[in-house]
């Protein structure tokens, strides 16, 4: 038998299909169930448009079979086949496609995608298999042939018996090696992992003789195994079935199936569009966050289907880093895919879709914060710091997409509010959206730089993680209402008219003097009134963010400019006055005490411990 050798420069190509085109070896069995549902799809389409053709849909399927001892894994079809000629044109021919030729053939008519178009995709089983065997009858042809190669060397073709009209393609596959395990391909759970991963919608019946137990008759503890012939792909996808016949339930099932999450998703959107590109697709807002999401092992992305066909597990060019916790899938035929289907030749598209999948993520998280409060915090609980984070980034270049979507806590209304609401609820002088940043709710409940602006009646909102405040240092303003700490050496509530207070000057001078480049100025407050001493913030890097940059790997130790501020109405001050009058040493002591204060109240930690005790214990004395 004469071999033959593959046309055009097929052997260098061949070895750069078996090795460096595709990522992953279990491709294969995607690329060749993908062929098989083409050729089902010729004869369908043949069917509709030649009347002698006696057509029942129960036919024509697909089948997977695999014998262990022999190492053979057998795809047949029960489509259209192929004639010597086109056995010859297809398979010898790398990169000529029947696929393609008939796409081009039946382009005008509508509901009848084929999948294989590059006419490489076949010989991906030789990325597992020695041998490559195809036996194939075309319809309305009496003798079938087979097809034959060992890779690279060439090929040959021969009559062959074959009762049916339709292809087998056989695969001799290879030993396992220490490196590679191919006897994974040759097992029934493995190929339905397979099966269902990469081909779970291809339109098609897709069997397996599966292996099953039951009770041996006459017996209530002995089992038995049998095989059966199962179909194990659900063939109409989701997504394409009519939203009105589906139920929460549904899409809840299809959640877990695809695995996207171990939790019930709290909100789903299902959606479709036509038009410059069309894509179907289901998204979903999980109700926990993944164990590993804010770890650089995280890859956000969501499943890219065509025809029906897996392309990507996570196409993370469908979702913006600040709605990586979405999951789901897209759909979409209009793509340019790359010649191993497993990646995308242009971006246009695909831009498209994920402009417009950003739009419904946010229409539907802002629908979840206005119709189910409770739902919504519960997400913003798990995700809310990769908002505020995301505003943070690429200097606020999607803040304007994510403000709406914050929320922080309300000191008067101990809960949670957004921004909108907190304007909303603004008396009408009030000309600052004012917080106070710090470790917990409690501890920021009893700052002290609060108490003059709780006085005016004005709400404070309270951050409580690191990136908070600087989320709102990148806003700037909300509905042209700027953002202003309580901590701020300025508030924005002294009247404009009032005469600088001198009270105290010299004693401030003389305690700045003291505590020298520790602080930037010592003078009387305006916000304090219980509290003797607090410290505020003189620059735009404020305290809370000096202590959140310093807590970062190697960092050169920022320092935020501070000023410390006494309340002159306090019986600290007057001890403050007689010591400055009657004792300097003890004045340097109070000094020190009350700096040393005002940053165990910020949460800062005094600069010597022990020089701090020895002072409270020689003011006991």
């Amino acid at each position: 038998m004469e071999l033959k050798e593959f046309q055009t420069e097929s052997k260098r190509l061949l070895d750069l299909m078996i090795n460096s085109i595709y990522t992953h070896k279990e491709i294969f069995l995607r690329e060749l169930i993908s062929n098989a549902s083409d050729a089902v799809d010729k004869i369908y389409y043949k069917a509709l448009t030649d009347d002698t053709i006696q057509f029942c849909k129960d036919d024509y399927y697909i089948r997977i079979s695999a014998d262990k001892e022999k190492r053979l894994l057998t795809v047949s079809d029960t489509g259209i086949g192929m004639t010597r000629e086109e056995l010859e044109g297809n398979l010898g021919t790398i990169a000529q496609s029947g696929s393609s030729a008939f796409k081009q053939e039946i382009q005008s008519q509508e509901g009848h995608e084929i999948i294989g178009q590059f006419g490489v995709g076949f010989y991906s089983a030789f990325m597992v298999a020695d041998v490559v065997t195809v036996i194939s009858k075309a319809f309305n042809e009496d003798q079938a042939y087979k097809w034959e190669s060992r890779g690279v060397e060439g090929y040959t073709i021969q009559p062959w018996e074959k009762e049916s009209t339709g292809t087998d393609v056989i695969l001799k596959i290879k030993e396992s090696t220490e490196d590679e395990n191919y006897d994974e391909f040759l097992e029934e759970y493995r190929l339905r992992e397979i099966i269902k991963k990469y081909s779970d919608f291809i339109r098609h019946p897709i069997k397996m003789d599966v292996t099953r137990s039951r009770l041996k008759e006459g017996s209530d503890s002995e089992y038995e195994e049998y095989t059966a012939e199962e179909i194990v792909n659900s063939m109409v996808p989701i997504w394409k079935k009519n939203k009105n016949e589906l139920t929460p339930q549904d899409y809840e099932n299809f959640y877990t199936e695809k695995r996207y999450g171990f939790d019930k998703p709290l909100k789903y959107v299902h959606t479709s569009a036509e038009g410059m590109v069309s894509y179907n697709a289901i998204l979903y807002i999980p109700a926990t966050i993944p164990y590993d999401y804010y770890s650089p092992d995280y890859e956000k992305g969501l499943e890219l289907y065509s025809n029906g066909v897996l392309i990507m597990n996570k196409c993370p060019e469908l979702l913006p880093d600040y709605f990586s916790f979405v999951k789901g899938m897209v759909e979409s035929d209009d793509l340019s895919l790359n010649i191993s289907r497993e990646m995308l030749q242009h971006d246009r598209q695909l831009k498209l879709i994920a402009k417009n999948i950003q739009g419904k993520i946010k229409n539907a998280l802002l629908e979840l914060l206005n119709e189910d409060r409770e739902k919504y915090e519960k997400f913003f609980t798990a995700f809310g710091r990769q908002l505020k984070y995301s505003v943070y980034a690429e200097f606020g270049r999607n803040k304007d997409v994510l403000e709406d979507l914050l929320l922080f806590y309300s000191s008067k209304e101990k809960k949670m509010v957004t921004l909108e609401e907190y304007c909303a609820a603004m008396p009408e002088d009030q000309k600052y959206i004012y917080y106070a940043a710090g470790e917990t709710v409690e501890k920021l409940d009893k700052q002290p730089q609060t108490e003059f602006v709780r006085d005016k009646g004005y709400d404070i909102l309270f951050l409580t993680e690191d990136v908070d405040e600087f989320a709102l240092k990148i806003l700037g303003a909300y509905k042209e209402k700027e953002f202003k700490s309580v901590s701020s050496g300025d508030l924005g509530l002294e009247e404009k008219d009032t005469e600088p207070d001198e009270t105290g000057s010299e004693i401030f001078t003389a305690m700045k003097e003291i505590l020298g480049d520790k602080v930037k100025e010592v003078r009387a407050s305006k916000r304090l009134k219980t509290h003797p001493v607090c410290l505020a913030n003189a620059g735009e890097l404020s305290i809370d963010m000096e202590k959140t940059l310093n807590a970062m790997p190697n960092a050169p130790g920022f320092k935020a400019e501070k000023i410390l501020e006494i309340n002159t109405g306090h019986d600290v001050y007057r001890a403050l006055e007689n010591a400055h009058e009657q004792d300097t040493e003890k004045f340097k002591l109070f000094t020190e005490l009350l700096y040393n204060q005002a940053l165990l109240i910020e949460g800062l930690p005094v600069e010597d411990p022990v020089d701090y005790t020895n002072k409270v214990c020689q003011i006991m004395k």
